[in-house]
């Protein structure tokens, strides 16, 4: 397994793999978990080449807090790369990343603006920027992103679209533990007992018998501060808060 911590080394590397081969890419903040695996063992068996990209991107942070909360455990990471048969890893630094200083920035100002980009604002433009500037350096053919962040992918592929960018991007379903919670990095920072009230998230948010007003109610009644829970193109998103900790998660409601 190559690892990179500098884009111009990758992107000299990256001329020279054979053009006929196909590339894929998971781009990631790092705080590996099987949800990220899979999108790995996604990559593997539909491409050629693999790349994984880690990148705590702080621009994609409208809470500093929550930024400087964020685990780090890159050990780790490479480790479960290496395990699933990943080519090469990205490790850009933000000096690297943003030598404009985040001046040029990717805004979206519709989709972007609805429920987590009410919350967090400025959270998509950080995102989308980020993720046009990995496209632009790994050049894969595919790029995979997991469902649980669906507003995300929606964006990044309507971006792809309006961009004319020459990766697809790869829709992967959600990875959810043995309690229906999807796994999520932040997932770590939970306590058992808050675990304990967590999956009860999931279980209310999936229910086609409740309203968004119902379930709200009764996540509120479990002592979560909700952000939202909304029906949108026959999908249901829903936003929650316990502690400190944002936890986010959606359903298809067909």
């Amino acid at each position: 397994m190559l690892i990179f911590e500098s884009i111009k080394e990758w992107i000299s590397f990256r001329k020279s793999i054979d053009h006929t081969k196909y590339i894929g890419f998971v781009p990631t903040m790092g705080c590996l978990h099987e949800g990220h695996a899979s999108l790995i063992r996604k990559s593997v068996a539909e491409n050629d080449f693999t790349v994984l990209s880690i990148f705590l991107n702080q621009t994609q942070f409208p809470d500093q807090s929550d930024f400087e909360n964020y685990p780090i455990t890159t050990d780790e990471d490479l480790e479960i790369a290496k395990k699933e048969k990943v080519d090469a890893v990205i490790l850009p630094t933000t000096s690297e990343m943003y030598l404009d200083d985040y001046h040029y920035k990717v805004t979206e100002d519709n989709l972007s603006m609805l429920r987590e980009g009410s919350h967090r604002l400025g959270h998509f433009t950080g995102v989308l920027t980020v993720v046009m500037k990995l496209l632009n350096i790994v050049k894969a053919q595919n790029a995979y992103f997991g469902e649980k962040d669906y507003q995300q992918y929606e964006l990044v592929k309507g971006m792809k679209e309006a961009f004319f960018i020459d990766t697809e991007i790869v829709p992967c379903p959600t990875e959810r533990d043995e309690n229906g919670i999807a796994l999520s990095s932040r997932n770590r920072r939970l306590t058992k007992e808050q675990m304990n009230v967590v999956k009860n998230f999931p279980l209310l948010l999936s229910s086609k018998h409740l309203s968004p007003n119902e379930i709200t109610e009764k996540l509120k009644a479990l002592g979560f501060k909700v952000n939202y829970i909304e029906d949108t193109n026959n999908r249901r998103y829903g936003s929650v808060q316990i502690g400190d900790i944002n936890l986010i998660d959606n359903f298809n409601l067909s």
